[in-house]
C-alpha cells in the first residue's frame, strides 16, 4: 500500500510526504519544493511527518545527493539526536518525591547558558571532570586536523562543552514504559563546537557560489560540489561534529546514571537496552543500488531492525522505534513530534499556568523560559506515529516523570 503522497513542483525531484493526518504549513511545502529544485537531488526528497519549516532547509526532510552537499540542510546543531537507556529499576524504585533526582542530574549535568560577561557561562564546565577529559583526548587529533585547515575554529566552545545539555529544546528524562521499568533519556547535539563548524561552512558555501547565488532557488542552499576543497573539508568536519555529538550524549548519560544512584538506594545496571542516534547528520549510504550522500534534517535512520527514538514533547509520551528498511523513504523516520507554533508564538499564547497543567504529571520547571517548549506547540505524536507506521515499529512507549530542560 502506497503510505505516502506526492508533492510535485515545476522543475524538480518529486518529494514524498508521509503526512497523512498531520498537518503540514505551507510554508514548509515551498521550502520542500526550493530545495528539489536542486540538480543533484538522487530519487526524490522523503519528507517526515514532523515537518515543519526549519533554517537552511525543512526539519523533517531527507535529502539525498549525489556529487554535492548542502551545509545549512544539515545546519549548525550538527549531529544532534537522542540517548535512551533502560535500567533495571522499576516505578517502584524511585522516590515518592521526585524532585530529589531531577536536582542531582541537574547538578551532574551543566545546562542552559549564561552570558560570559558575567563570569563563567553555566552552561559549560569549569574544570571538566576525567571522564570528559578522557574522551576530549580521543577527538583532540581530529580537531587538530581541522585547525590546521580553519584555525577560526581554535577558540570555540569545544572541550568545555563536552559532556553538557545546552538549552532549547535539549533535555534530560527519566521515563518509565509500558511495564513501569525505568529508562534515562536525553536529547542534545555537538554544541558550541558544532554550531561554529556549522555557521563557518554555510558561510564558506555562500563564499564560494558568490558568482552564481541570485540563480540559486534560496541562498541558503549554497552547495559545495564533490572534488571542491572545501567539500573535502567539510566531510571532514561534520563527520568530527557527529562523533563529538556522539560522545556528548554518552558522557552526559554516565553522569545522569552516577547522579540518579546517588539518589536512589537500590542498586541498579543501566545497560540493559541502549540507543544512540543521530538526528541532524548527513552521511554516505548505499540506496537503489548507489552509493549516495543522504542528509538528515530533523530525521533518524530506521534501516531494517535498527532501533531509534522518537519523543513527544514534554508533557507527551516517546518511542523506541524499530526500523522497518522502507526504501522510499531513504530508511528513515520522524526526530519527534514536530512544532506547530514557533517558540515566540507558544510564548505568547500561553501562560506559566498553561504549562504546569500541562505537565502536571512530571518532575520539571515550571517557569516562564520553559513556555516555548509547552505541549501544545507540537503536533499530536500519536497522528505523527500512526503516518509513519511504514516506516517503523513501536518496540516501547516511554512516559517521563522527570524532565530536566536546557
Amino acid at each position: 500500500m502506497n503510505h505516502y503522497q506526492t508533492l510535485q513542483g515545476e522543475n524538480g525531484a518529486p518529494i514524498k510526504m508521509w503526512t497523512q493526518g498531520v498537518p503540514v504549513e505551507p510554508a514548509a511545502r515551498d521550502q520542500l519544493l526550493r530545495t528539489a529544485q536542486m540538480p543533484f537531488i538522487y530519487k526524490h526528497l522523503a519528507v517526515m511527518p514532523d515537518v515543519h519549516l526549519g533554517k537552511g532547509s525543512t526539519i523533517g526532510s531527507v535529502i539525498p545527493t549525489r556529487g554535492a552537499i548542502i551545509p545549512a540542510a544539515v545546519g549548525v546543531d550538527i549531529g544532534c539526536g537522542m540517548m535512551a537507556v533502560r535500567t533495571t529499576l522499576t516505578a517502584a524504585d524511585l522516590p515518592d518525591n521526585l524532585f530529589g533526582l531531577r536536582s542531582a542530574i541537574e547538578a551532574a549535568v551543566p545546562h542552559g547558558r549564561t552570558s560570559t560577561r558575567s563570569g563563567r557561562d553555566k552552561g559549560a564546565w569549569g574544570a571538566p571532570p576525567e571522564t570528559v577529559d578522557a574522551a576530549w583526548g580521543k577527538l583532540f587529533p581530529g580537531f587538530q586536523s581541522i585547525v590546521a585547515k580553519h584555525p577560526q575554529l581554535e577558540k570555540t566552545n569545544n572541550r568545555s562543552h563536552l559532556g553538557t545539555l545546552g538549552t532549547g529544546n535539549h533535555f534530560v528524562e527519566v521515563c518509565l514504559d509500558e511495564a513501569g521499568r525505568v529508562w534515562f533519556m536525553l536529547h542534545s547535539g555537538s554544541r558550541g563546537v558544532g554550531n561554529a563548524i556549522g555557521n563557518l561552512f554555510i558561510e564558506l558555501a555562500q563564499a564560494d557560489m558568490r558568482q552564481h547565488i541570485a540563480n540559486l532557488p534560496h541562498r541558503e542552499l549554497a552547495y559545495f560540489q564533490q572534488g571542491s576543497r572545501h567539500f573535502d573539508d567539510y566531510v571532514e568536519a561534520v563527520g568530527w561534529a557527529q562523533e563529538f555529538a556522539r560522545q556528548n550524549r554518552m558522557l552526559m548519560m554516565q553522569h545522569v546514571v552516577a547522579a540518579a544512584r546517588k539518589v536512589i538506594v537500590k542498586p541498579f545496571s543501566a545497560d540493559v537496552e541502549a540507543v544512540n542516534c543521530h538526528h541532524n547528520y548527513v552521511q554516505e549510504e548505499n540506496h537503489f543500488g548507489q552509493q549516495v550522500l543522504v542528509t538528515r534534517k530533523g530525521a533518524v535512520a530506521a534501516h531494517k531492525g535498527q532501533l531509534g527514538i522518537i519523543p513527544g514533547s514534554m508533557g507527551a509520551k516517546s518511542f523506541i522505534v524499530r526500523g522497518l528498511g522502507n526504501e522510499e523513504a531513504f530508511c528513515s523516520c520522524s526526530h519527534g513530534a514536530g512544532r506547530t507554533m514557533s517558540r515566540a508564538e507558544a510564548k505568547r499564547r500561553f501562560s506559566v499556568d498553561d504549562q504546569a497543567r500541562a505537565t502536571a504529571h512530571v518532575e520539571c520547571r515550571k517557569d516562564a523560559d520553559v513556555i516555548d517548549e509547552i505541549p501544545m506547540a507540537y503536533k499530536d505524536i500519536d497522528a505523527v506515529m500512526a503516518a509513519q507506521n511504514s516506516l517503523v515499529e513501536v518496540v516501547h512507549t516511554l512516559r517521563q516523570v522527570v524532565c530536566v530542560k536546557g
